[in-house]
């Protein structure tokens, strides 16, 4: 990083630091950050400021963002990224804001080659060097009950982190000390795993939605990695510790100081 660089970092740190009760008062109701240590907060104070900074957060149908809100999307958007820094966000700007569930249009393929449009009612989107799309009821559900494994702002920047590499896939850029062959086994095994269970109708502790593709297997397992270590490491002990490897995070750690 250059010299002016950081210091417009610090200017920005400075000028827009989070009010210190208002931090508090985020942190206290999101449980993924409560073992974190003192350091560990202040730089997720850090990358959030920068976050609300950089990024141009939207209500839209007539939904108006408080700070709170815009705090606790930023917060939460800045914990997966809090080994691997702000520049892996880079290339969007915008967070648009529902309401609640919002419904899009998109074209599908049937059996037949026909292709149809169907409707589909989502809690969140992530466009390719576009934005992401959030649902505000969800937001404020994942916060207040830390339902474990669902955390849908997790959930749009993992992918945001898999289009680094150009598609959304289930494979973000791995760091240089990572094995690209052993990833590629891990995930690809995991993921037949929880086909195999959904297709033989047993009961799965991983929602049945990571089954549909493997970016959304990367995406929900995401979710798990960060609010529900305990489960996603018994049940896919070598994932977790390929996430832990990626995100240069342990959650379990972290929960274990609660």
């Amino acid at each position: 990083m250059n010299f002016l660089k950081r210091l417009h970092i610090r200017y920005v740190l400075h000028r827009h630091a989070i009010p210190h009760p208002l931090w508090l008062a985020v942190m206290e109701v999101l449980p993924a950050m409560h073992g974190m240590t003192a350091v560990e907060k202040a730089h997720l104070r850090e990358l959030s400021t920068l976050f609300l900074h950089q990024k141009n957060l939207m209500g839209v149908q007539g939904l108006e963002l408080t700070a709170e809100m815009r705090l606790t999307i930023a917060a939460q958007a800045c914990l997966p990224v809090l080994r691997l820094g702000m520049e892996c966000l880079h290339g969007w700007s915008d967070v648009i804001v529902y309401p609640g569930a919002f419904r899009v249009n998109r074209d599908a393929v049937d059996a037949a080659g026909v292709v149809q449009q169907q409707q589909r009612v989502l809690s969140g989107e992530a466009w390719s060097r576009g934005p992401i799309v959030l649902s505000w009821a969800d937001i404020a559900q994942d916060s207040l009950s830390g339902q474990p494994g669902h955390n849908v702002v997790i959930h749009e920047i993992a992918h945001k982190l898999d289009m680094l590499n150009g598609s959304c896939n289930g494979y973000p850029p791995l760091h240089h000390e990572m094995s690209v062959p052993l990833w590629t086994e891990v995930w690809t095994k995991a993921f037949n795993d929880l086909q195999l269970e959904l297709e033989q109708q047993q009961y799965s502790v991983i929602n049945p939605y990571a089954a549909t593709d493997p970016a959304e297997f990367f995406a929900v397992l995401s979710e798990y990695f960060f609010t529900a270590p305990a489960l996603l490491a018994h049940r896919f002990t070598e994932v977790y510790q390929q996430l832990k490897l990626y995100y240069r995070q342990d959650p379990l750690a972290i929960m274990a100081r609660n």
